[in-house]
Formats: structure tokens, sequence, C-alpha cells
């Protein structure tokens, strides 16, 4: 059984592209599916959500189109909090629509432009 886990978890740690791993989403996929696996099967389980969760984390990437979509010259919003990938925003920051990609949210934070994912309201892309 073990085995089967081991050379499971390398096949799938083969097929994924090492570029993915250095996008902020799969990061965030990452860190979710080892946090989901540990909790269902220890180590072994950790390493194995941790991979399957970056898979999932790379095909929730943002197209260029949206960073350009984003408009400059917006007023900032001054928060005490760092302005993290994967870090959520507070409540009293609001969050626009992208122009012609309404199903993102973006928000100038700390003279920052930053796109946001609106149910958690966590920053997924940090643009400037």
């Amino acid at each position: 059984m073990k085995f089967r886990l081991a050379v499971s978890l390398i096949t799938v740690s083969l097929l994924t592209s090492g570029a993915a791993f250095a996008q902020s989403t799969t990061a965030q996929g990452a860190a979710d599916g080892a946090a989901a696996g540990a909790q269902v099967g220890g180590p072994v389980g950790a390493m194995v959500g941790g991979t399957v969760g970056a898979a999932v984390g790379a095909g929730l990437e943002i197209p260029n189109a949206v960073f350009s979509a984003v408009p400059r010259g917006e007023p900032s919003v001054t928060i005490r909090e760092r302005v993290i990938v994967g870090e959520p925003l507070p409540e009293t920051v609001v969050l626009r629509p992208v122009p012609s990609h309404t199903e993102y949210r973006y928000a100038v934070v700390n003279d920052r432009r930053v796109i946001v994912e609106p149910r958690t309201r966590r920053i997924v892309k940090i643009i400037d």
C-alpha cells in the first residue's frame, strides 16, 4: 500500500511543471492541500495533498489580460496589515470589479494594485 502511494506521489510530482510551483495560487493550493492531507493521512497525506493542491492551484491562474485591465491612478487605501499574497484584506477595503473581467476584483492598498479572490478577500496577485 505504501509503495503504491509513493509511486503515485512521484508520478504526480513529475507531471506537475516546475513553473507552476512559482505561481501564487499554486502555492496557496499546495498549502491548502497539504493541510487537508495531513488531517486525513498524516505526513504522507500532507505530501500527497500538497502535490494535488498545487496542481489544482495551477489551473486557477489569472490571465494576463486581467492585469492590464486593472486601472492605474486609483486612490490608495492605507491599512496596517502587510500586503502579502494569500492574506485576506480587511472588510474596510472596497473591492472593485476588474473592467471586462467582472469575475475578478481588485483594490489599491498601501499604493499597490492587488487582485483579490472575492469570496475570501485573499490577495491572489500583487501587480505593483
